[in-house]
């Protein structure tokens, strides 16, 4: 009886100590202004940080492989990645990944982005800005021009990529076999949101609207920031999931589009062209081959 009611306090400790990051102070407030704001008490307890990533010497990888992974935003199991894209009707503390990832970049919290995923081309904030953002005239702005030399604000249209349109996460990772643990492993290298191009992102045209990263980060300058971010647990409102938990606990669905190889690192679609179906099933193929490494080292 004893051990049971161990547990039980120990269990409603952990729940009310995980019930501080969402809805904070909702229901000691006594204007709205103060939900959200931690009491002394809470900002001097409150030590939580991302989980620490262990030291990992070379010599004890095994075996290792570099994938690429493609997380579509249409499937329901990635909606917390994808959701909440509209901000205008929702609390500050609700923000999609990629609200996070975009305005860590602006505000400088994330210092560097890249345009490929080797982290090679590094990608200054302005460059950024103008391959995310149109500026279009309309035919009566330019009647106006050819008329009167100048265009009214009116007839000039600017579009963003905003939250709805990003149709993919890219991500970059190192599946290893650590030979001091004895277990396959899997650490995320980059991460980048994909979206079409801005120049024909509202075309018609299915060929237009593939998606293409729009930058990268290295996942790891990220993580302070992913941690801090909260994605929505339909479960359980009370115990939000961080972003950096999400992702390094693989709860997502993807699919690998590239392993690093002989090739160049070519992707699947190069050498398998026009066939959704063989293309999905060599990710599937590439992604037990990886697996499959760990079981073989227990087969005698």
């Amino acid at each position: 009886m004893k051990n049971i009611k161990h547990v039980l306090i120990t269990t409603l400790g952990i729940l009310s100590f995980s019930g501080v990051f969402a809805q904070v102070n909702i229901l000691n407030a006594k204007i709205p202004e103060e939900i959200g704001l931690k009491t002394e008490q809470q900002l001097l307890l409150d030590n939580d940080e991302p989980l620490e990533y262990g030291y990992v010497d070379d010599r004890d990888r095994l075996y290792s492989k570099i994938t690429w992974e493609k997380v579509v935003l249409d499937e329901r199991v990635n909606f917390p990645l994808y959701y909440p894209i509209d901000t205008n009707n929702i609390g500050p503390d609700r923000r999609s990944l990629y609200h996070v990832l975009w305005n860590a970049v602006k505000s400088g919290d994330i210092p560097k982005v890249y345009g490929d995923s080797y982290f090679s081309q590094e990608r200054t904030f302005e460059e950024l800005k103008q391959s995310m953002q149109k500026i279009d005239t309309l035919d009566v702005g330019y009647d106006q021009f050819n008329a009167d030399g100048y265009v009214d604000p009116e007839y000039i249209i600017q579009r963003d990529i905003e939250a709805y349109d990003i149709k993919a996460f890219l991500l970059k990772g190192l599946w290893y076999f650590d030979k001091r643990q004895g277990e396959m492993k899997y650490r995320l290298l980059a991460i980048g949101p994909a979206a079409p191009d801005v120049n024909f992102i509202d075309s018609d045209d299915e060929a237009n609207n593939e998606p293409i990263p729009l930058f990268w980060v290295f996942y790891p300058e990220a993580r302070a920031i992913l941690h801090e971010a909260k994605a929505y647990n339909n479960k359980n409102s009370a115990m939000p999931i961080s972003f950096d938990h999400i992702l390094n606990s693989r709860r997502f669905n993807g699919h690998m589009y590239k392993m690093e190889n002989v090739y160049g690192d070519r992707e699947v679609k190069d050498y398998i062209k026009d066939n959704a179906l063989m293309q999905l099933m060599e990710s599937q193929r590439i992604k037990d081959k990886i697996r499959s490494f760990e079981q073989d080292m227990w087969n005698y």
